[in-house]
This record gives C-alpha cells, sequence and structure tokens, in this order.
C-alpha cells in the first residue's frame, strides 16, 4: 500500500543546515538525524564590510547547489539572545540588534536556532562530564563552559583582562597572531591555558578554531586540539531537548522591524521633533 505525502514526510529523515559564520569565512554543511556529515563542506569568504544584509546575501549563496535540508542550525561569532544578536565583536558595527534567527527563517524558509559560534563548537567538542571548557582560536578568542554536558550561556572570557591591561581577544586574536609571530603567540597561549585553569579549574580544555592548527606548544595532558569541523558538527544540538527552551522562545521571535542596512548608531542618532 503506497505511502501518503503526510506519512512520507514523517517516515524520511531529518536533514539539518549547519552553518558558521566566521569573521573570515562562512561555513556550512548538512548533517543527517545523528549529526554526521551529508556531502562535503561548503565554504566561501565573509563579505567585507560584513554588514548583515552583506553576510545573509553570503548565506543565500552558500546554500545553493545544496540538497534539501529540514532546519537550520547557525554558529555566530558574539552573543546570540532570543535569536537576536547582542555582541558581535568581528563583524560590522551594524549586527547588534539584529534578528538574526528571524531573518534567515524568512530568507531559507526554514525553522532556525542560533547560538555562539565557540558553543555549538563545544557541543561537537564536549565528552559531557565534570567542566569542559572551550576555546576557540580564530579572528577573535571565543570560549564556551559546560558543567556535566550543560552549557553556561554567554560567557565572554575574550573581553577579560589577560594581561598588560590588553584582553584575551587582543593578545591572541588572529592580528595579534599577524604582528608578533607564531611564537610569541604560543607562549601567550601558553599563558592564558595556565591562568584560566587556575581560575576556572576545567577537568578538560578544548582548542579549536582556524589557528587551532598553529599551536606548536607541549599541552598539558588535559588540553587537546580538535578539529575546525566541530563548530559545525556541534550544530545538530540546537535541536536537542537541552537546548528547547531558549531556542523554542527565539523561534516565535519577529523579524526585526528595522532595515538591515540601519546602523545601530544611526537608530541611537534618531530622536522625535520638538512640538
Amino acid at each position: 500500500m503506497a505511502l501518503t505525502p503526510q506519512q512520507t514526510s514523517r517516515t524520511q529523515p531529518t536533514v539539518t543546515l549547519a552553518i558558521d559564520i566566521g569573521g573570515s569565512g562562512i561555513k556550512g554543511i548538512l548533517l543527517d538525524q545523528t549529526g554526521q556529515p551529508i556531502g562535503e563542506r561548503k565554504r566561501i569568504t565573509t563579505p567585507q564590510p560584513s554588514t548583515p544584509k552583506a553576510v545573509l546575501s553570503a548565506i543565500t549563496e552558500l546554500v545553493k547547489g545544496m540538497e534539501k535540508f529540514d532546519r537550520v542550525s547557525v554558529g555566530f561569532p558574539g552573543v546570540i539572545q532570543l535569536g537576536r544578536v547582542k555582541t558581535a565583536p568581528n563583524l560590522d558595527q551594524s549586527w547588534p540588534g539584529i534578528n538574526l534567527v528571524g531573518e534567515l527563517k524568512r530568507q531559507l524558509k526554514k525553522p532556525v536556532r542560533a547560538a555562539n559560534d565557540a558553543d555549538v563548537q563545544g557541543f561537537g567538542a564536549i565528552k559531557g562530564k565534570g567542566v569542559e571548557l572551550v576555546i576557540t582560536l580564530g579572528t577573535g578568542f571565543g570560549t564556551a563552559l559546560f558543567i556535566n554536558g550543560a552549557l553556561v550561556h554567554n560567557i565572554e572570557i575574550a573581553h577579560h583582562p589577560f594581561r598588560k591591561g590588553s584582553t584575551y581577544e587582543q593578545e591572541l586574536g588572529a592580528p595579534a597572531l599577524k604582528k608578533i609571530g607564531k611564537k610569541k603567540w604560543n607562549q601567550r597561549l601558553a599563558q592564558a591555558i595556565e591562568t584560566l585553569d587556575r581560575v576556572i579549574n576545567y577537568d578538560r580544555l578544548y582548542l579549536g578554531g582556524g589557528n587551532g592548527k598553529k599551536v606548536t606548544i607541549e599541552l598539558p595532558p588535559n588540553v587537546t586540539i580538535v578539529p575546525n569541523m566541530a563548530g559545525l558538527l556541534g550544530g545538530i544540538a540546537l535541536w536537542k531537548d537541552g537546548q528547547e527552551k531558549t531556542a523554542s522562545a527565539a523561534d516565535r521571535a519577529k523579524p526585526a522591524k528595522a532595515k538591515l542596512s540601519r546602523t545601530a548608531s544611526q537608530a541611537k542618532a534618531k530622536k522625535p521633533q520638538a512640538r
């Protein structure tokens, strides 16, 4: 007996499009229900300037030619609260306030969930036991903290003072690596690992991100380098029960009323006329 269209849709496995937005590149891959890759990863260069309109258009180009998918997970380089961007230090300054989830739902016509990119990478790397810290070494310095597999939301160690009055991101981001060279950068990284071990008292530390491959120092036994692909593979976790409450609220968020090209500074500058 032939299946009805409704029965067929229920029996087909759910496919997730995982997107990782970075300061230098935007990556995408399809994942099956267990979080395993379907096909090859695709990558395009992050447009400059990296305005919301430009990045969202780039994502549309990225997904062209991909097979069908049912939902979307997004890792974003900044703080996401209820689907909206709160901070985006390594993208254009017009990002704060943009409803990333709402705009992508409208654009891709699929359910969308989004989280900080280090959080997503953490989901793809952690074991789910004890205190686990994830650091992404890329354009900036991303961090995610997990306790027995549960994410501690919106931890931004990157902007905390590290050494000589500078933050972790200023001392270990991509601009610093380019300026001081790999040897000195690795020395700073060793100091950061030692400091964060004393502050966080983590059981395990995972180093990821595009510059993870440039780590040359000898690492402590409880520190591991994870492949950058974890930033995509962790996307499946945004659809698991542990993320349901936060993500569902973001799903219900309405798209931003402001145009994507409008900057936060422009919005603040607009004042009511005197009567």
